[in-house]
C-alpha cells in the first residue's frame, strides 16, 4: 500500500464517487433504497481504504520513523467504526432522527479541528512548505469550512435535543425559543463572522492569525444555536434536511482546502441533496425555504400557544373492536400512519391486520405524508422494516384525491398532517398541505389521548361527526382488532 499511486488514487475516489451517486439514485424509492444503501456503504468503503492507504504512503515518502500518526488514524477507524456501529446497533426507529442529528453535528465538528490543523501545519497536508504562508484562496476556504461547520455543529446538537425531548433545559424544549432583538443580534454576529474572516484571509506573514480564527469560530457555534432554537418542534423535519445539507457543504469546502477531490465530490453530493430534500419540505410544510437557511422560520410563539388551547369539546369514542367492525365492512380503507405508530412499534401488527382485511376483500391502502414523524421518509422507512408492499404505499399528492370516495380512514398516531386546521387562514399552520382524511366517510383515530402534536394544536378532525376516536397503545389496540376481525 505504501506504493499506491496518485493515479490509482484518483481512480479509486472516482469509483467511490460513482457509487455515492448510485446511492442517491437508489435512495429515492424506498423499492431501490436497500440497493442504495449498498452502493453508499461500498462506496465509503472505498473511499476509506483508498484514503488510509494515501497517509501510509504520505508518512513513508515524509521517512517519518516514530510518531502514532498512523497508529492514531486506526485507532480512530476502528473506536469511530464501532461506536457507529453499536449506536446502529441499538437505536430505535423512534430515535432515528436524533442519531441522524448527532451524526450530523460530528461531520461539523470534523470540519473544524481539520480547519484547525490545517491552519496550524499546512506544509503537513502539502498545501504549502514550511516557513511559507497559506494562499489567500486556501484561507478563504478554510473560513468557510469552518463557519458552516461550526453553525452544523452547535445547531445539530440543539435539534438533537428538541428531537430527544429528553432534557429539561429550555434550549433544549420543542416549543420556540425567542427574545427581543433575536435578529438583530443573529444579523450583528453575521457581520462580524464576515469582518473577522476577512482578517484572518488578508492577514500578512507566515504565522497564522489565530485571534480572528478562533474567534470567529466561537462565534459561528454561538450562531448555529441561535438560529435553531426559535424553531418549534413541528418544523424539526426540515431543520434535520437542511443541517443535512449543512454538514455536507462543510465538507466540501474542508475538501477544496485540502484538495481532496473524494471530500469534494461526497460532500458537494451530500450538499446539493440536502438543499433540495429541505426544499420539498418547505413546500410540505408551507415554508419559506430562505427563512429556513436564515434560521429565522418557526412560527409565532404566542399565535401557537394560543392555537394549542384546548377546548373541552365531546368527541365520540369506541372500542377496537367497533374499530374491526367498520373497517371489516367497509370496501376502502385508507391508513395514515404517525409517529405514535412509531413509539409503540406497531408496523408489524398493522402489516397482520391489513393482510386480513386484504382477504377480506378490503382495499387497503398507505397514506404518507411528507413530514409524517421526526424525519423525512420517517415512516416509509417504518413500513419497509415490516417489508409492506410498495404498492400499497403512497405520496400525499398521489392519495389525497380518493380520501373523499374512501369509506374508512384509520389514523394511528397522526395529528398535525391531518389537522383541518391547516385550511384556516388564521391558523398557525395554514396553508400547510395535509393529508385531506376529514373528506372520507368514516374516520378512526387511534391515540393515548386527546393531546395536541409537535404544533401544540388541536384538531378538528378529532371532533367532527363521523370521527371515532380509540384510545390507547397503538400496537395494542391494532393486536386487538386483529383478534376482531378474526
Amino acid at each position: 500500500m505504501s506504493y499506491i499511486s496518485m493515479n490509482l488514487v484518483t481512480m479509486f475516489y472516482l469509483i467511490a464517487s460513482v457509487c455515492f451517486i448510485q446511492a442517491l439514485k437508489g435512495l429515492s424509492s424506498p423499492s431501490t433504497a436497500r440497493t442504495g444503501n449498498a452502493f453508499g456503504m461500498s462506496g465509503m468503503a472505498i473511499a476509506t481504504v483508498t484514503t488510509v492507504a494515501l497517509i501510509f504512503k504520505l508518512q513513508a515518502q515524509a521517512a517519518t520513523t516514530g510518531g502514532l500518526g498512523f497508529s492514531l488514524v486506526l485507532l480512530g477507524v476502528v473506536v469511530g467504526g464501532g461506536i457507529g456501529a453499536f449506536a446502529a446497533k441499538k437505536v430505535e426507529m423512534t430515535k432515528m432522527p436524533e442519531l441522524v442529528a448527532a451524526m450530523h453535528s460530528l461531520i461539523g465538528l470534523a470540519a473544524v479541528c481539520i480547519a484547525v490543523a490545517v491552519v496550524a501545519e499546512p506544509w503537513v497536508f502539502q498545501i504549502t512548505t514550511p516557513g511559507v504562508a497559506l494562499p489567500f484562496g486556501n484561507r478563504l476556504e478554510l473560513f468557510i469550512g469552518t463557519f458552516v461547520g461550526a453553525v452544523t455543529f452547535s445547531g445539530s446538537v440543539i435539534a438533537f435535543g428538541k428531537l430527544s425531548g429528553k432534557y429539561k433545559f429550555r434550549l433544549f424544549q420543542g416549543a420556540p425559543v425567542s427574545f427581543p432583538g433575536q435578529h438583530m443580534l443573529n444579523l450583528g454576529i453575521a457581520i462580524a463572522l464576515i469582518a473577522l474572516g476577512l482578517v484572518f484571509c488578508f492577514a500578512p506573514g507566515v504565522e497564522p492569525a489565530w485571534t480572528p480564527f478562533i474567534i470567529m469560530a466561537v462565534l459561528a457555534f454561538i450562531l448555529g444555536v441561535l438560529i435553531i432554537i426559535p424553531i418549534g418542534g413541528a418544523d424539526m423535519p426540515v431543520v434535520v434536511s437542511m443541517l443535512n445539507s449543512y454538514s455536507g457543504w462543510a465538507a466540501a469546502g474542508i475538501g477544496f482546502s485540502l484538495n481532496n477531490s473524494m471530500l469534494i465530490i461526497a460532500g458537494s453530493l451530500v450538499g446539493s441533496s440536502g438543499a433540495i430534500l429541505s426544499y420539498i419540505m418547505c413546500k410540505a410544510m408551507n415554508r419559506s425555504f430562505f427563512n429556513v437557511i436564515l434560521g429565522g422560520f418557526g412560527g409565532d410563539p404566542a399565535a401557537a400557544a394560543a392555537g394549542g388551547a384546548q377546548e373541552q369539546r365531546p368527541v365520540k369514542s369506541g372500542s377496537a373492536d367497533d374499530a374491526a367492525f367498520i373497517m371489516s365492512n367497509a370496501e376502502t380503507v385508507i391508513i395514515v400512519p404517525g409517529y405514535g405508530l412509531a413509539v409503540a412499534r406497531a408496523q408489524h401488527s398493522l402489516k397482520e391486520l391489513v393482510e386480513k382485511l386484504t382477504h377480506k376483500g378490503v382495499i387497503v391502502k398507505y397514506a404518507i405524508h411528507p413530514v409524517a414523524g421526526r424525519m423525512p421518509g420517517h415512516m416509509n422507512v417504518l413500513l419497509a422494516e415490516a417489508e409492506v408492499p410498495y404498492d400499497q404505499v403512497f405520496e400525499m399528492e398521489d392519495i389525497n384525491g380518493e380520501f373523499g370516495q374512501t369509506d374508512v380512514v384509520l389514523v394511528l398516531g397522526a395529528n398535525d398532517v391531518v389537522n383541518p386546521a391547516a385550511k384556516d387562514p388564521k391558523s398557525p399552520i395554514a396553508g400547510m398541505p395535509i393529508l385531506e382524511a376529514y373528506k372520507a366517510k368514516s374516520i378512526i383515530v387511534n391515540k393515548r389521548s386527546m393531546a395536541s402534536g409537535y404544533a401544540g394544536l388541536d384538531n378538528d378532525l378529532f371532533y367532527q361527526a363521523n370521527t371515532m376516536m380509540v384510545f390507547g397503545d397503538a400496537k395494542k389496540v391494532i393486536e386487538a382488532m386483529v383478534k376482531a376481525v378474526d
